[in-house]
């Protein structure tokens, strides 16, 4: 660590038991995060077995729920709907939307961790990915 840092923070053992309780917070959010999701995404599953008894004794029903060219929600409306619906396929996606979030959400923290920490070069660094993580899902489009 630099003077500068430990001279504002206090002794070494101090700073580390900040950088100790941040790694666990990051920690705990991308344990929490993908444990949640996967809960999301069997519910959902479950849900659309339980509407759709017939994928279980029917392959060709089966087959409209697992052909490649099948359409899952793919807007956040269509996703907002259809847990509205409570259709398993949103709950699906809803749960896949929070599994990709969870990196976004790391970053987030990660800023929020530099700037606690005062450390001025990698809240610039980490903000500026942060952003770029933020355009690319403003400017990335399926087709």
């Amino acid at each position: 660590m630099s003077q500068s840092i430990e001279s504002e923070a206090g002794d070494p053992s101090e700073i580390e038991a900040r950088v100790r309780q941040i790694e666990l917070l990051i920690s705990n959010l991308l344990r929490g995060s993908v444990v949640l999701s996967l809960v999301v995404i069997v519910i959902g599953t479950v849900v659309t077995f339980v509407d759709h008894p017939e994928f279980l004794s029917s392959p060709s029903a089966l087959g409209l729920l697992i052909n490649p060219g099948t359409t899952l929600p793919h807007t956040l409306d269509a996703v907002a709907r259809g847990l509205q619906a409570l259709q398993g396929d949103a709950i699906v996606t809803l749960g896949l939307l929070l599994l990709i979030a969870t990196p976004v959400v790391r970053v987030g923290i990660s800023i929020l961790a530099f700037v606690y920490e005062r450390d001025r070069v990698y809240t610039f660094i980490t903000l500026t990915v942060f952003c770029l993580l933020i355009l690319s899902f403003f400017l990335g489009k399926v087709e």
